[in-house]
Order: structure tokens, then C-alpha cells, then sequence
């Protein structure tokens, strides 16, 4: 009996859809037949459950090779967004840091200038107690008010890079305030026995004039100021709370009376006696402590000043010169300062805080310039005070040793750099035979130049004339030379206590030959002598030295409270 084509015998199976064998061989690992079909049960040597044929073997290797790719593909993208985005943030750093930062003009800077020397950088701070923006609430008055300087220093940063030294300038120091230019364009006549605080009040602006100040420190130091760096109340107290606080020392406890002597009463505590941390508004307060501990006086609150800025670099070089210590430092440094124009971008500032990583702490020194009470102000010492800038033109330290950055061999700046220097060292009697000179009175001091070209004609100078120079606000003597004259102008300046060496082109009015503009410094050393002036090293008292500040002292180390 025939069986109809729907029956099936024995063994037989009804064949599967080629779509469905193909997907239970895929999931059970069986190979298929070439019409798709499953292969019949029973055949000999077929593939089992769990077994590859070789076409599957092909397959798998291939979707490896495709799940690879696609992890490498992965960790590549990560990468690329990961680089994309820390770009991205580092410009975003930079863009903040850049926009944080104003600079003061160009144009109010003195052309009469100190040449720039090879030995060291100089740099001014200026302390404001300007009442812009959030300042008025820090530090009490009118937001309206003008611009004062709070304090000075110049930081001389000699050429080895090992060494630096703060000389603090007493704000009620009596000085010549040079030429200046006011918010309107016009300029200033000098301003002989001012106070040199109100430098930075020329023009009466609420925000200082902070080029005015850099040129009285050039006319009255020598030094070629590089940078000048204003840090307001505002500014100050940021950057003391970004490192967490700076040590400080009091001796007694401290009021609101004794920051505020307008109070009637004694008020709320302020410090407890001893040892203690400070930051913002409290370290604000200890800086600007003057009434109540010891005299008053300011040459008191400087000591104080130097202790805490000594103890601000050694927190900050404690923590390490690491992106994430430095990078809210400069932020916070950044947002509140104000800088000449060399300094107006983030990549010039920082790379110039780097480059001061490397000055040791001891090496770093804190000193006021030699100073006497004359009345209610301060007078700085003579010859003394020109000693020491002296020091500094030529990059000695203030115990008198050469830090101009000279390997072992004697081997360091080129000797030809044009710029200030301080006496050269005398090779024997000053001879100026064949040298002619020019001389003029930088002071009001009457006689001044005759008496000059007589000491310089007793030496073998041929003495062109003597005049009265243009400005009358010398402080110290200035020898300026033309083209090839340098080492005579230095012989020269062998007879002048605390000399400046400039070319001509340095300053205005001056012949091509050799000019000697006397400063204030030889009318009241009329009579120092090369034997008197020694130069072959330093001529600074050694009472600078020993009570000079050291960057690793102690908060309580050597204070000096009025």
C-alpha cells in the first residue's frame, strides 16, 4: 500500500524551514546541509551540540577580530574626548587667569630711566590700601576715597638664582618725588622732601599710580625696576586663605582699639598672645597692626610685615610647586593684583614665580634701608643707604659676596653689559689723565659742582665746565659716558660714594662724552675719598647684616615691636 507524501516511516523526518535549521545550528554550534537543512538524525560522523565545523570556526574567529576592533575603537574615542576635554580645561585655565589680571599703563613710566643691568632682576611690591571693588569693606573707609601706599619693598633677585633680598622703603620716608604723569596727560614737576607714600597718590585716582612710585624708586635707588606688582587688601586676603593660613607672632594680646585708636572702647579680641594661624580678614588685621604694639610706629609694623611675608613663602614652597597647589594660588594671586606690562599675561606671571622656585629660604633676606627719625618722618642714612643699592647694582649680598652667578672658574655675565654698577675695584690711585668731564649740581646745594671739578682736577681730570643739571633732585651721583668710555666713567666713579655708571642714552640732557650730576649723596660726603670708599667690596655697615631677616626664621625670631 502506497503511503500518501504526508506519511513518514521509520527514520524519515519531515524537513525544517532552512531559516529556523540555520538558527538552532548557530545556537547549538551544528553545521547545516547545503539546502539549509538540518542533518538527518543518525548520519555518521556529523557534528554534535558543542562542536565546530569549519565553517563556524571562521565565523567566531572573525566576530573576535570584529568585537576587538570595536574595543580598540572604544579606547580610542575615550581617549580622544579625554584629550579634548583636558585641552579644553587647560585653555579654560589660562583664559580665567589671563582675564583675571590688570596692568597699569606703559605710558606713565619715565623715559629718564636706569639702563637695564645683566646682574639680577628687581622687582617693586606695592601694598594698596586702595577702597576699589571689595576692598572698602576689608579694610574700613570710603570706597571713594584715593589710592594710598600701604608699604614697599624691592626685591632684588640676584642673577644666581639662589639668592634674593626685600628692602622695605618706610612710607614716611622724605624723598624727591621725580616727574610724573598725571590721568589727563600732563606731568608733574618734581617734588623734593615728600613723603614717599604719596607717590602713589599722584593724580588723586582711587587706584593709585603705581608707574609714579616705580619711577621715585629708580631716581632714588639706581635700580632698574623690571616689575612693579600692586596687591590690594582685597587680594592679600585671598591669597593667605588659598595656602591655608600663615603663622604669625603676637605679644600681647590685641583689640579693636589697637587696630582702630579712633575707638572708644577696647572692643572684641582680635589676637590672643603667643603663636597662631592666620588668613583673611584676621590676616589682614596683623599686617596693619601699627597703634597697638610697642611705639606705633611704623617702622615697627614693617618688622612685622617682613615676619609674615617670610612665613607666607615658606607655606607656599612647603606645599610644593604642584598644579593643584598653584593653580588656586594663582587664581586667587591673579584675580586681585595689578602688574606692568611685562607681567599682564598668565604665562609670563607664572613663569616668573617659577623661576623663584630655586632661591633658598635662608638665602632670602628682609631688611629696612638704613633710617633715622627726622621730626615726625623718616631720613634715610647716608652714605649708608646708597651702600646698600650700591650692593645691589652690582649684585653682592649684604654680607658682601658676589651672587652675579659666576661658576667655579670666575666665568658669569659678560663684563661689557651696559647698565648701573657700584664702584669698581681700584687697581691703584685714581688717575684721570687724558679723561675730560663735565660736571653738574643735582641738588640745591650752592658751590656743589666747583668743589667737585677741584677734587676731579687734583686727580689728573680735564674738567669741561660745571653747570647746574635740569632737575635739582638728586639723591645720588650719576656718571653718564658716550661710546667707548665705560671703563673711564667707572675709574671715575672710584671718587663718588655709591656712583651710578649709565650710558648717556639713560639720561636726558647729557653730553656723548663723560657727566657728572652730583646727588645729595656727596654734598653730605663731600670729602670721601678712594682710600675712605672702599670698593673692591661692600662698604654697608655690618649692622644691615645682622639685623637682617632671614626666610627660615621663626614667626617670633628676631621682632622687632616698635
Amino acid at each position: 500500500m502506497r503511503t500518501s507524501d504526508r506519511t513518514t516511516t521509520g527514520s524519515e523526518r519531515i524537513p525544517r524551514p532552512a531559516g529556523r535549521g540555520k538558527r538552532h545550528g548557530e545556537k547549538y554550534g551544528a553545521s547545516t546541509g547545503d539546502a539549509g537543512h538540518a542533518t538527518p538524525h543518525g548520519a555518521p560522523d556529523g557534528p554534535r551540540r558543542g562542536q565546530h565545523g569549519s565553517h563556524g570556526t571562521e565565523r567566531g574567529a572573525e566576530h573576535r577580530k570584529r568585537r576587538k576592533r570595536s574595543r580598540v575603537r572604544l579606547v580610542l574615542a575615550i581617549a580622544v574626548a579625554l584629550l579634548v576635554l583636558a585641552t579644553a580645561g587647560a585653555g579654560w585655565v589660562y583664559l580665567r587667569l589671563n582675564g583675571n589680571i590688570n596692568s597699569f599703563s606703559q605710558d606713565g613710566i619715565s623715559t629718564d630711566r636706569p639702563t637695564a643691568s645683566a646682574k639680577g632682576q628687581n622687582v617693586l611690591v606695592i601694598g594698596s590700601d586702595a577702597r576699589t571693588g571689595g576692598n572698602s569693606a576689608l579694610g574700613g573707609g570710603d570706597k571713594n576715597d584715593i589710592g594710598r601706599s600701604d608699604t614697599a619693598f624691592v626685591l632684588h633677585i640676584y642673577a644666581d638664582h639662589k639668592h634674593a633680598i626685600a628692602v622695605s622703603i618706610p612710607r614716611d620716608t622724605l624723598v624727591t618725588i621725580p616727574s610724573c604723569k598725571l590721568p589727563g596727560g600732563s606731568w608733574t614737576t618734581p617734588q623734593p622732601r615728600t613723603m614717599f607714600n604719596a607717590a602713589y597718590s599722584v593724580g588723586e585716582t582711587a587706584k593709585g599710580n603705581p608707574a609714579c612710585t616705580q619711577n621715585t624708586v629708580e631716581k632714588l635707588t639706581g635700580l632698574r625696576i623690571d616689575h612693579t606688582v600692586v596687591v590690594d587688601f582685597e587680594g592679600f586676603s585671598k591669597l593667605t586663605g588659598v595656602v591655608g593660613g600663615v603663622q604669625v607672632c603676637l605679644p600681647q594680646n590685641i583689640y579693636q582699639r589697637d587696630l582702630d585708636p579712633n575707638r572708644t572702647t577696647r572692643g572684641r579680641l582680635l589676637f590672643a598672645k603667643g603663636e597662631q594661624s592666620v588668613s583673611g580678614q584676621k590676616a589682614l588685621d596683623y599686617v596693619r597692626i601699627r597703634h597697638g604694639i610697642g611705639d606705633g610706629s611704623d617702622i615697627g609694623r614693617i618688622k612685622r610685615q617682613q615676619a609674615f611675608v617670610s612665613s607666607l613663602i615658606k607655606k607656599v614652597k612647603e606645599d610644593g610647586f604642584t598644579p593643584t597647589k598653584l593653580l588656586p594660588l594663582a587664581d586667587a594671586a591673579t584675580h586681585s593684583l595689578t602688574v606692568d606690562p611685562g607681567l599682564s599675561t598668565a604665562d609670563k606671571l607664572l613663569s616668573f614665580v617659577m623661576s623663584l622656585k630655586s632661591i633658598d629660604l635662608h638665602n632670602t633676606k628682609f631688611v629696612t634701608i638704613p633710617w633715622r627719625y627726622q621730626g615726625a618722618r623718616v631720613a634715610m642714612v647716608e652714605p649708608d643707604a646708597s651702600a646698600l643699592w650700591s650692593d645691589l647694582r652690582a649684585d653682592r649680598t649684604i654680607d658682601g659676596k658676589d651672587a652675579s652667578g659666576k661658576d667655579k672658574k670666575g666665568k658669569g655675565p659678560s663684563p661689557t653689559a651696559s647698565g648701573p654698577t657700584g664702584n669698581p675695584s681700584p687697581t691703584g690711585p685714581v688717575s684721570g689723565a687724558g679723561t675730560a668731564v663735565t660736571v653738574q649740581n643735582g641738588t640745591t646745594v650752592t658751590g656743589l659742582a666747583a668743589r667737585a671739578a677741584r677734587t676731579l682736577r687734583n686727580h689728573g681730570f680735564t674738567v669741561n665746565g660745571t653747570m647746574t643739571a635740569g632737575t635739582q633732585d638728586h639723591t645720588s651721583t650719576v656718571i653718564t659716558y658716550g661710546p667707548g668710555l665705560r671703563s673711564s666713567a667707572e675709574n671715575l666713579a672710584r671718587l663718588f660714594v655709591g656712583a651710578t655708571v649709565q650710558e648717556a642714552g639713560a639720561a636726558a640732557g647729557t653730553s656723548a662724552g663723560i657727566t657728572v650730576t652730583l646727588g645729595q649723596v656727596y654734598a653730605d660726603n663731600p670729602g670721601a675719598t678712594p682710600s675712605s670708599t672702599p670698593s673692591a667690596s661692600s662698604s654697608l655697615p655690618p649692622s644691615v647684616a645682622s639685623g637682617a631677616r632671614s626666610g627660615d626664621d621663626g614667626p617670633c625670631s628676631d621682632l622687632s615691636y616698635g
